[in-house]
């Protein structure tokens, strides 16, 4: 399994329960352009096995959104063995720790992902890094949602592009009807969080008809 140059993803993430895992993702077609990732939320109520649970109904890519902060090396081991194929590391994160991670993760064979959450000036996190990361994600966070002055700062993807040749992930309050300002942009990725009733957060309900859904949003993205 592999991401492509010059093709655009969407990604799906958990943040619920293991039921809502079971309900929602039987319904999600498989298409290799689709990631599916077991969030932050969901792993801290459920660890390693809530990941294996995704693998078991996910044959594509699956990321594991630890947020690494330390101890680099036996995170990225806990995420590869419970069948993850990328791991997130937060970008606020010592520059070792950072290069501990994109370098274990090269080693395992998946994909390395910074999370830009919080960071003021991402490029300039990127500069002294011996080894690179596989993807940048561009975030703004859930709890910045509910700040009208809080965006998702696009303006970063061309910083960065203009010294890397990476992928890029956008997330933070993106719905159906807002990936193609996300692709628009320059992001490679949109991210978009599965969520339940009565959450306050931006994402698509669980309970809507996610047969219908997918395909509508796989159609802004291209072949």
């Amino acid at each position: 399994m592999s991401i492509e140059r010059h093709q655009r993803y969407v990604q799906f993430a958990f943040n619920g329960t293991m039921q809502q895992v079971r309900k929602v993702l039987p319904k999600i077609a498989y298409d290799p352009r689709i990631l599916i990732e077991a969030g932050t939320p969901y792993i801290k109520q459920y660890g390693m096995t809530g990941v294996n649970l995704i693998r078991k109904y996910w044959r594509g890519i699956v990321v594991a959104d630890l947020k690494v902060t330390d101890g680099a090396v036996s995170e990225v081991q806990f995420a590869a063995r419970a069948g993850a194929n990328a791991v997130t590391v937060m970008g606020s994160a010592p520059v070792e720790t950072l290069d501990f991670f994109n370098e274990y993760c090269s080693k395992l064979g998946i994909y390395s992902m910074i999370d830009m959450l919080g960071v003021v000036n991402p490029l300039r996190k990127l500069l002294p890094l011996r080894h690179k990361p596989n993807f940048v994600v561009i975030h703004k966070g859930r709890d910045e949602e509910t700040n009208v002055r809080s965006i998702i700062r696009f303006k970063d993807i061309s910083k960065i592009r203009s010294k890397y040749d990476t992928f890029i992930s956008v997330a933070g309050g993106l719905e159906v009807n807002s990936v193609r300002k996300a692709y628009f942009n320059g992001a490679d990725v949109a991210i978009l969080n599965i969520i339940s009733s009565g959450d306050p957060n931006t994402g698509i309900l669980d309970n809507l008809d996610f047969r219908k859904i997918v395909p509508a949003i796989l159609s802004e993205i291209g072949h």
